[in-house]
C-alpha cells in the first residue's frame, strides 16, 4: 500500500513563515518528488521537485528564493520550507511521489490528500 500524508500547514500572516512535511509509506517510497498546490478556483499547479537522493532541487519561478525544498531520506520525509508569505501563496498543498510508471496526473503516480495553507492577516 503507497500512501503519501501532509501535515504543516495553517493559518499564516503575509511575511510569515511556514514548514510543510509530507511524510511517504509503502510503494510511495524511494522515489524522486515534487510539491504543488491548488488556490481556490484554479488549476493545481507545481511548486517545487526534489530527486530520490535529495542532491538535485528545483523550484517555480513564483517561489524561488522564498521556498526551499528538502528530503530525509531516513525519515521517507519531504519538506517545504515556505518565507515570505503571500497572499498569493493560499491554497492547499499537495506532495506527490513519481512512482514506478509516471502514469498518473502530471506524471505522478502517488498523491497525499493535501494541507491548507491560508495567508492573511
Amino acid at each position: 500500500q503507497a500512501q503519501l500524508v501532509e501535515s504543516g500547514g495553517g493559518l499564516v500572516q503575509p511575511g510569515g513563515s511556514l514548514r510543510l512535511s509530507c511524510v511517504a509509506s509503502g510503494r510511495a517510497r524511494g522515489y524522486a518528488m515534487a510539491w504543488f498546490r491548488q488556490a481556490p478556483g484554479k488549476k493545481r499547479e507545481f511548486v517545487a521537485t526534489v530527486s530520490e537522493s535529495g542532491g538535485s532541487t528545483y523550484v517555480d519561478d513564483s517561489v524561488k528564493g522564498r521556498f526551499t525544498i528538502s528530503r530525509d531520506n531516513a525519515k521517507d520525509t519531504i519538506y517545504l520550507e515556505m518565507n515570505s508569505l503571500l497572499p498569493d501563496d493560499t491554497g492547499d498543498y499537495y506532495c506527490a511521489a513519481v512512482g514506478s510508471t509516471s502514469t498518473g496526473p502530471m506524471g505522478y503516480d502517488y498523491w497525499g490528500q493535501g494541507t491548507q495553507v491560508t495567508v492573511s492577516s
